[in-house]
């Protein structure tokens, strides 16, 4: 027969221990809040997350507007006309061999692209960040003589080329840049990762 101090004792231990697992688990529940701080949000990753863009409907000459990483991104299909003037302006241009980090390795040539006919850039000046406007017309009155058309940026004048290469002596330093970007096939680009 189990004396009052023995069933004492194991109430105790049974005490114990049960307060000691809820414990555990209590501390374990704090924890996960904590832990979970150091992974990026949902919205967070959405935000820094590559965009894929169907660029089948894109039409010779035209340029649409993609969002990537909260900055507007464009896409244009240049014509053989649009990259014709491209060689013409070597002299004009202050980093016509685009030197300057401003793109990938891949983007590092005349029409700073993967493919001739298609650019991607990010659609904001160099300068102080505004958003140039698309002026394909050769040689308007207000842009000068030298204008092939390109990319004006009407806050402080400055003038880029089809392929986003900066003219000299204009206020913005450095070309447009070009984000990684991948071919997925010939009407999708990814714009964002370029890992094979």
């Amino acid at each position: 027969m189990a004396t009052e101090a023995t069933v004492d004792k194991g109430k105790r231990r049974f005490l114990i221990g049960a307060t000691g697992v809820v414990g555990g688990v209590g501390a374990a529940a704090a924890a996960v809040p904590f832990v979970m701080s150091f992974f990026p949000s949902e919205r967070a990753k959405a935000a820094g997350a590559p965009v894929e863009i169907d660029i089948s409907k894109l039409e010779p000459g035209q340029k649409i507007d993609v969002e990537w990483r909260g900055k507007v991104c464009w896409i244009v299909q240049r014509t053989p006309d649009m990259l014709a003037t491209l060689p013409k302006l070597t002299e004009r241009l202050a980093d016509a061999a685009s030197g300057q980090d401003q793109q990938p390795a891949y983007a590092r040539n005349e029409h700073r692209s993967i493919k001739p006919g298609v650019w991607i850039a990010v659609g904001i000046c160099t300068h102080l960040g505004c958003s140039p406007t698309f002026r394909k017309d050769i040689a308007p009155a207000d842009l000068g003589p030298d204008w092939l058309g390109g990319f004006f940026c009407p806050c402080h004048q400055s003038k880029f080329d089809l392929a986003g290469r900066v003219y000299k002596s204009m206020p913005a330093p450095t070309n447009l840049v070009v984000p990684p970007h991948k071919y997925l096939s010939d009407s999708k680009v990814l714009i964002g990762d370029d890992r094979a």
